[in-house]
């Protein structure tokens, strides 16, 4: 009696919900086809809200291991004192509070997937053990003096420059290319915007769905705006947007207008494209003037407040050339500078879920400002 085969996995995007036909996604994804029937270590690239986590799903789902489990590890949500219990397991009276013997992701995903996400956050004391894991699938729990020997498929994630880090010395060489047998660099949605229009109908059609909300749609100015905004959050951003204004707007007809008011001041477009914005060419002009001058008077501002604070080097100030002080003093009367800075901190904190040092890096200034930022405004 001949056996049934098994179903091969499908390979289609949209079978594991995703949505792209532009060429820089295609070029990822043929990737993910060739090396997903394959034992090889992969590491998934890509700016924060690319979607790497759901291609590491379909690299598992479309393997041989696809029956087995698929963990999810965040290296940057579990604090260092506890990642490699987490990751190894650890035995009973091993330290404070270990009252059990446990096993870790390792132990657990034996046989299947482990996918490490932002594994550029990994301690270099943690980056050893794992080396040498992947170089032996063998290790010790925390305490314990038996060997461990597991079958498990790494897939590691990160949107830092690797390269950048073992040049400084916080990633080790040899973990680097051991993990970077195959990378697979997940496009942004700047690089792929003929796919915004289809994504935006994936999310509209499951927000409406779970929410039991009937959706008049979108006009073609609201597509154009979404095609033309340089989302920096990525899929997950535009996931976020377009939920929010078919919940708040209650499913109306969604036109540019609506859709401007959720995107907010936080709307910011490509500069090298042409996008249709319905003003004349002086009201442009005078727009970008008054955006470059409260620059000027925001950076003023900021120096003033370095020397006053004696947080700075005592340099000497540029002066303001004499044909545009009286703008800039009006700028200084109209504009309250430490509450707009206040508003876009906060709006960072709120965007990224309170993870400071992706605020800080959108918001293009250290963590040690941010921090001393957040205690001068009272922002917990």
């Amino acid at each position: 009696m001949s056996q049934i085969e098994p179903r091969p996995p499908e390979t289609r995007p949209e079978d594991h919900g995703l949505v792209g036909r532009s060429e820089a996604f295609l070029q990822a994804w043929e990737l993910v086809k060739q090396v997903a029937p394959t034992q090889i270590t992969v590491l998934i690239t890509g700016e924060s809200g690319t979607g790497k986590d759901m291609i590491a799903r379909a690299l598992h789902a479309m393997s041989p291991r696809r029956e087995k489990p698929l963990l999810n590890v965040n290296c940057g949500a579990i604090p260092e004192g506890l990642l490699e219990s987490e990751l190894f397991g650890h035995e009973k009276g091993s330290f404070t509070g270990a009252t059990d013997s446990r096993r870790g992701y390792f132990e657990m995903a034996d046989g299947g997937t482990l996918f490490l996400d932002e594994i550029g956050e990994l301690p270099l004391a943690t980056q050893v053990k794992l080396l040498r894991v992947l170089e032996t699938m063998e290790f010790m729990r925390v305490g314990g003096s038996r060997l461990q020997r597991v079958d498990v498929r790494v897939i590691a994630a990160t949107n830092k420059d690797l390269d950048s880090a073992v040049s400084r010395g916080e990633f080790r060489r040899d973990l680097f290319y051991r993990l970077n047998a195959v990378k697979i660099r997940v496009p942004s949605l700047r690089e792929r915007r003929t796919d915004i229009r289809d994504l935006a109908l994936r999310f509209t059609d499951a927000v409406c769905r779970t929410n039991r909300i009937p959706f008049e749609g979108f006009t073609e100015d609201a597509f154009e705006l979404l095609e033309s905004y340089s989302w920096p959050g990525n899929v997950r951003e535009m996931r976020n947007v377009i939920e929010r204004v078919i919940v708040l707007e209650k499913g109306q007809r969604i036109d540019r207008a609506r859709l401007e008011s959720h995107l907010g001041e936080g709307l910011d477009f490509e500069r090298n494209l042409p996008v249709i914005t319905h003003k004349s060419s002086e009201q442009a002009e005078r727009e970008l003037l008054v955006r470059a001058l409260l620059d000027i008077r925001m950076a003023i501002e900021e120096i003033r407040r370095l020397l006053v604070r004696g947080s700075g080097p005592r340099a000497p100030l540029t002066p303001v050339p004499p044909e545009q002080a009286p703008v800039v003093e009006t700028l200084s009367r109209d504009f309250n500078l430490e509450e707009l800075e206040k508003q876009q901190i906060e709006r960072a904190i709120d965007r990224f879920a309170g993870n400071r040092r992706k605020a800080a890096k959108a918001l293009g200034i250290g963590e040690r400002t941010l921090y001393r930022k957040l205690k001068e405004y009272g922002i917990e």
